[in-house]
């Protein structure tokens, strides 16, 4: 059942609608102009609106303005006896869904009621999907070190440069690029993560670049490499400093030519890609004992940014532990649960190598195996 607002100066015309609605089980709602309508529609969520053009003291098109100024989400119907292909593209421009003229086809007005439900479904269901990925790509903190961070990433997003991410494991190298390219005018092409780590070496070029068909002995088909796949958008390389001397070579030439070519073949592709690396690595050390190209360090690290461990903020840590206990408990399904302040000390207290990875799952393990209201005690016989 659907909550509607019918906003029209002829009360047969309400009248109709609002029995038509109602026999198809929608809660309906009258307005008898277009000041009455604006101040229902503010007060009183809608999952639809119909408006009448030629209302007085404020007419129907003035009406849809101000609904859209005011950011009502309902989608609006606009229907008129005086329909003409004018009024009903303005209408379109304005930000209405649809338009209906008079006398209303009861067929019409039942599909149009359909379509705009569905709309108004599929706005609510992306909406809460951002939502969810907007809290799991969310930087939580307020520490000095975390705050230069966050300042970075806003100068640094809007920009094309490259950006080098440094740090230990588990402090969120990720998330950082994450929000880069969010922020970036690359936010809407693709983000392609390539954990240089896990690939191993022999297949690292491939993994890239892709390769034709026949490159090699298990090469049975043509594959896309990863550069291709993120043309136009953003390439994280995780762990670059667990990459061959090889693979560097060729991200290299991709660095100074914004070309590839795949592996078994000699035809130049040229891609659009803005470089996002990361390493755990000291790769000024890493390039003293030859295991890193120097030219290609200075084509990454042009932007750097060091993301510090959780044991050079564990400030924090309070606000760490109340996200993850939401997101936790929302993905597990579980009753929200409370962290003593005790139990907070004796996390603050202790060295965190794994950062916020460790403290993620520790906090899961208490949330699983401790009390309703985690203890102190809980954190020193399951932490």
């Amino acid at each position: 059942m659907a909550k509607i607002l019918i906003i029209d100066d002829e009360r047969s015309i309400r009248n109709t609608l609002k029995d038509i609605l109602e026999f198809e089980k929608h809660q309906v709602s009258l307005a008898e102009n277009g000041l009455k309508g604006l101040e229902t529609a503010q007060n009183e969520m809608f999952d639809l609106i119909f408006s009448d053009i030629k209302m007085p003291e404020m007419d129907g098109i003035e009406l849809l303005t101000q609904l859209k100024e005011k950011e009502i989400e309902a989608p609006i119907v606009m229907i008129s006896g005086h329909g003409n292909i004018e009024t009903a593209v303005e209408c379109i421009k304005k930000g209405a869904f649809d338009f209906i003229e008079k006398p209303i086809d009861l067929n019409r007005l039942l599909i149009t009621v359909r379509n705009a439900l569905e709309k108004k479904d599929l706005v609510v269901e992306t909406k809460n999907l951002k939502k969810k990925t907007a809290k799991k790509y969310e930087m939580i903190g307020q520490s000095p070190a975390l705050e230069n961070v966050r300042q970075m990433i806003e100068r640094v997003a809007p920009t094309e440069a490259r950006v080098l991410i440094t740090g230990e494991n588990g402090t969120g190298k990720e998330l950082v690029a994450r929000l880069i390219h969010e922020k970036s005018n690359r936010a809407n092409a693709p983000f392609v993560e390539v954990n240089c780590a896990a690939i191993p070496s022999e297949l690292i070029e491939s993994e890239l670049f892709g390769h034709e068909k026949g490159a090699f002995t298990s090469a049975i088909r043509q594959r896309i490499g990863k550069f291709e796949q993120a043309d136009n958008g953003t390439i994280f390389l995780d762990e670059i400093g667990d990459m061959s001397l090889s693979a560097q070579t060729k991200v290299l030439r991709v660095l100074q030519e914004n070309e590839l070519s795949r592996v078994g073949s000699d035809k130049s592709i040229k891609v659009n890609v803005r470089v996002i690396a990361a390493t755990n690595k000291d790769l000024k050390k890493e390039i003293e004992k030859g295991n890193f190209r120097e030219d290609l360090f200075h084509r990454l690290n042009v932007i750097p940014i060091h993301v510090p461990s959780l044991d050079e903020r564990k400030e924090d840590i309070p606000l760490l532990v109340e996200h993850f206990t939401e997101l936790i408990c929302s993905e597990e399904g579980i009753h929200p649960k409370k962290f003593e302040p005790d139990a907070i000390k004796a996390l603050q207290q202790r060295s965190w190598t794994g950062n916020i990875r460790e403290l993620r799952n520790v906090v899961e393990r208490l949330i699983i195996l401790g009390s309703p209201m985690i203890t102190k005690d809980d954190v020193e016989k399951f932490a």
